[in-house]
């Protein structure tokens, strides 16, 4: 057994297990590494002769719970077949279990594997985030890291529920939503304070004192301290009335009314004195759950979203749930207190790892009476509802599929559809994309963006750039899956006729793929939607009548897949248009070039200087200037 200790109190064993591809096999791999396993806390993850991880645990003691395994006749089948497929197992020491529970959620969302429950969405949560490093701060929706300086309020469900909050947030409080450059390459103010929802720092309409004030205030609303904002502007609004200064009378019961929207808009249940609470229920049918969760913050009602988590199959409710929550916790940071349908197995161990994770004390609760069982109840009742709604619209996309499997004589109703388009303009700043939909809808995660660069490529030949795109997409599942159809798709949508629809072909016959089917979508006479022509490898054309619903979800995929390739080319030329001939030189990072562009004024002018001059550059040294200068004139 190789160790590899990373600390005085965690440690990594890894063993590897020969065998054939049996049960016996697999047991014989975990009584290996059972040997000399220790009768601690810590995470154990099931390999597979491939190298792929299979499944994550964790274990108050791991040498108890690995042997588990090795007592095959009473796994559940879902278990014996993952026991069958290991060959290696890693273990990961910890120091308590609450610290095992912690890393098990990471390790699920880094490798996803297959005999884990898993969220299907790992779209990042947006939050409204209130700068602090700036004299004037703003206030703008954030996603990803938080780590800037400031406030951050959250998680919001959508982003559409932060837009509603932050939209309600100029309107009352009046905070600049700029960027910084932006802000300080003002003149007079901007659209926004013209119609009453920014202050306009920029152009010294406002104090520093009275923008703090306004900065306290959001604050105070944000953290759940309505009232007060509210009492605050009502009394301001009496006096400039009293004042006969009915002009700022007006613009203050405006901005009254958009913050009495906001609370009604975002009020929970009056009976319940709740502050910082996430509402949790999960329901199931046929197969599928669905987790349904509810936002409290400062009181006020967040939003809610729900999951269907994946690999759920042969497990109970509870299980599903909690495993579901630490994966969820491991993106957000969980409310105090945490309202559940249901108990869960392990509670008290949740409730210590979220609470060493959050730095103060987390509370796991499942109400029973009251107002607090109300709202548990109608979170119980939007999981269902979003469980009926789900199939039906599976439903629906199933039957779809059936007919796009009738339409272009599939085998079947394809599992995997990818779709393929380009993007460039007069041949300049070339992209390939390729979006992916299935039984369940878009699969974003698995959408690619391809660069079209190279000598085999014309600028601007859309045929070659096609052909290009699909030779390297196959040739890559070629090589990660050589033994596996994993990830084959059953059906390629082409953007274009016949040219591309046989430069396609040919790409994929030198790579020896000629069992998958390819359409080509071709728009119709003078580009008119609902007058599209299918193109198929035997030559026939297909047409479909307007309202036919096959059209119109084929008409969905193309536009997505058109969508995603124009957003991406845009991207990577906005990139083109920043970039400078300084950024190819190598040694040259943001501080050198900063000091070139200082001294000489232009990139242009940087590369038409003379040695002389380069040297005399501040922060350039003779070395540097050399190697810049011989960058911009080769020797011959």
């Amino acid at each position: 057994m190789a160790t590899d200790r990373f600390s005085e109190e965690t440690a990594t064993y890894t063993v590897k297990g020969i065998g054939t591809p049996d049960l016996e096999a697999g047991v014989a791999a975990i009584r290996n590494v059972l040997r000399t396993l220790p009768a601690r806390p810590g995470v154990y993850r099931m390999v597979d002769a491939a190298g792929s991880v299979l499944y994550v645990g964790k274990a108050k003691a791991l040498k108890n719970r690995v042997t588990n395994y090795t007592q095959v006749a009473r796994l559940p089948r879902r278990l014996q077949r993952m026991v069958a497929q290991t060959r290696d197992m890693v273990i990961v020491t910890t120091n308590t279990e609450a610290e095992a529970l912690l890393l098990e959620a990471q390790l699920i969302k880094r490798w996803r594997p297959p005999y884990n429950v898993l969220l299907r969405d790992d779209k990042s949560f947006p939050f409204i985030f209130l700068r602090e490093d700036h004299a004037f701060p703003r206030i703008s929706k954030h996603r990803g890291a938080r780590s800037g300086k400031g406030v951050f309020y959250g998680p919001f469900a959508s982003a559409g529920a932060v837009n509603a909050t932050l939209n309600a947030l100029q309107k009352v409080f009046l905070l600049r939503s700029c960027t910084d450059s932006f802000y300080a390459n003002r003149s007079r103010p901007c659209l926004l304070h013209q119609i009453r929802r920014c202050s306009a720092p920029c152009v010294g309409r406002i104090s520093e004192a009275d923008y703090a004030d306004l900065v306290a205030d959001a604050k105070a609303f944000l953290s759940g301290k309505t009232i007060e904002a509210q009492a605050k502007l009502a009394e301001a609004m009496q006096a400039a009335a009293a004042a006969q200064d009915f002009e700022i009378a007006a613009v203050l019961r405006d901005r009254l009314k958009a913050l009495t929207f906001i609370q009604g808009s975002q009020s929970i249940n009056a009976d319940t004195d709740l502050k910082d609470a996430d509402i949790v229920a999960i329901a199931a049918e046929n197969g599928v759950m669905c987790i349904q969760i509810f936002f409290i913050r400062g009181g006020q009602n967040w939003g809610h979203r729900a999951w269907f988590p994946a690999h759920v199959q042969e497990r109970d409710e509870a299980e599903v749930l909690q495993s579901f929550l630490p994966q969820l916790y491991a993106e957000i940071p969980p409310a105090r207190e945490i309202l559940l349908d249901r108990e869960l197995p392990e509670a008290a161990l949740l409730a210590d790892a979220l609470s060493e994770r959050a730095g103060h004390r987390i509370a796991l609760k499942v109400p029973q009476r009251g107002a607090n069982r109300k709202l548990v109840e109608q979170a119980s009742r939007n999981a269902r509802e979003a469980l009926q709604r789900r199939a039906a619209e599976a439903t629906t996309q199933g039957r779809l599929l059936a007919e796009l499997a009738d339409l272009f004589e599939l085998d079947a109703p394809p599992a995997r559809i990818e779709i393929y388009d380009n993007s460039h303009i007069m041949g300049t700043n070339a992209l390939g994309a390729m979006v992916v939909a299935g039984p369940q809808g878009f699969l974003k995660s698995q959408y690619r963006k391809f660069n079209m660069k190279g000598p085999e490529i014309t600028p601007g030949d859309d045929f070659a750039m096609m052909a290009a795109m699909l030779r390297r997409r196959f040739a890559r599942l070629q090589s990660e899956n050589p033994d596996s159809r994993e990830n084959w798709p059953d059906l390629l949508l082409i953007d274009g006729g016949k040219g591309q629809l046989s430069a396609v072909r040919a790409a994929l016959e030198e790579l020896g793929v000629e069992d998958v089917a390819i359409v080509g979508v071709a728009k119709g006479p003078d580009r008119n939607a609902g007058r599209e022509i299918f193109h198929l490898p035997s030559g026939r054309e297909l047409t479909l009548p307007p309202n036919s619903p096959v059209l119109f979800y084929l008409q969905r995929l193309r536009d997505e897949a058109h969508r995603f390739a124009i957003g991406a080319h845009r991207e990577k030329r906005a990139k083109a248009l920043t970039a400078s001939p300084l950024d190819d030189v190598p040694g040259i990072g943001p501080a050198r070039k900063k000091a070139l562009l200082l001294h000489f004024g232009t990139a242009r002018a940087v590369r038409g200087a003379s040695l002389e001059d380069l040297e005399r550059t501040p922060g350039i040294n003779k070395a540097m200037a050399r190697a810049l200068h011989q960058h911009f004139h080769p020797p011959l």
